[in-house]
């Protein structure tokens, strides 16, 4: 490993400090092309050299093949391929290891910069960015100080693209009466689609949003709708579900937010996160999440909100 790897991955261990401070920390890299890519560092596990890959046969769009990385057999995926930009011959000499819901998996990339720290009300939708390639697995877009754009890419919707769709077994119906509904946050397209099968399985309305600080004034206009009315917004308004991870604002201070609001008093927030780590556990906890609840599990899922739901 090199000592630049070396350094950012003393930056990587520190990473649960910034939970529930609205800030990021992404981690810049380079696929050998003009655009500046990152990721949240919450979703890095290591940075290394790439070793040497066991090619296999019939591999999904995008995997290269498999290592063993300390006893695991993982995939690792050309993340150029996916923008198109794939040069015949190049060698990827850096891979970014990351983990989701206890599972890894390498993405190959040309080199890795540095670890920037940006408020996440700096991280916007990507909505109005120049087209390219990759536009559509960009999750989310920020500036540096020198004007440049960064690209945070949708790591959530590669996996995706790589695996296939998550099934969605028969689920229990929750006995909700007609205008009671759940409210849920997450920019992910691939977390969202997911939540919805699972809601219209389960038999449950629902309203969403993209983003935090789309949540939050969403949220705060239905509150100003019901405080003339002569029961409280927790009789129709059942739960909210929010990611840890979203632009503009954090499921951590949309949380906080949340429980600071009298009238969201008695409504249950459930923290629904990729990052399932004891420690992101702990920080939901800490700014008064009810339940934590693995992405990408839709059994655990609705096991987790048909309880609260019923109460």
């Amino acid at each position: 490993m090199t000592a630049t790897n070396a350094s950012l991955l003393t930056s990587v261990d520190g990473r649960t400090m910034l939970a529930g401070s609205n800030k990021m920390e992404i981690l810049l890299f380079s696929l050998g092309t003009r655009e500046i890519f990152g990721i949240n560092v919450f979703k890095v596990r290591e940075v290394s050299q790439t070793p040497s890959i066991t090619r296999s046969p019939n591999m999904p769009f995008g995997v290269e093949g498999v290592l063993s990385l300390r006893g695991n057999i993982i995939p690792i995926i050309s993340l150029a391929k996916f923008i198109g930009a794939e040069t015949q011959g190049r060698r990827y000499e850096t891979m970014i290891v990351t983990e989701f819901n206890k599972s890894s998996q390498a993405f190959l990339v040309e080199s890795v910069d540095r670890i920037i720290r940006v408020d996440w009300d700096k991280v916007r939708a990507p909505e109005n960015m120049a087209g390219g390639a990759s536009q559509t697995l960009i999750t989310a877009v920020t500036e540096l100080d020198n004007g440049k754009l960064v690209s945070i890419l949708d790591v959530e919707q590669i996996l995706s693209s790589v695996v296939g769709d998550t099934h969605v077994p028969d689920l229990p119906t929750a006995s909700l009466e007609a205008d009671q509904y759940v409210y849920f946050v997450d920019d992910s397209v691939v977390a969202r689609k997911e939540i919805t099968m699972v809601l219209d399985k389960m038999g449950v309305k629902y309203q969403q949003a993209n983003n935090g600080r789309e949540a939050w004034d969403r949220l705060q206009m239905l509150a100003a709708r019901h405080r003339d009315d002569d029961k409280p917004l927790s009789d129709t308004l059942k739960l909210i579900l929010v990611d840890a991870e979203m632009p503009e604002m954090d499921g951590y201070v949309l949380t906080r937010l949340i429980k600071a609001e009298p009238a969201f008093r008695g409504i249950p927030v459930v923290m629904h996160s990729s990052l399932s780590s004891n420690a992101n556990r702990a920080m939901g906890a800490s700014v008064g999440v009810d339940a934590y609840v693995a992405k990408f599990d839709p059994a655990v899922l609705a096991e987790t909100l048909i309880p609260i739901l019923q109460r």
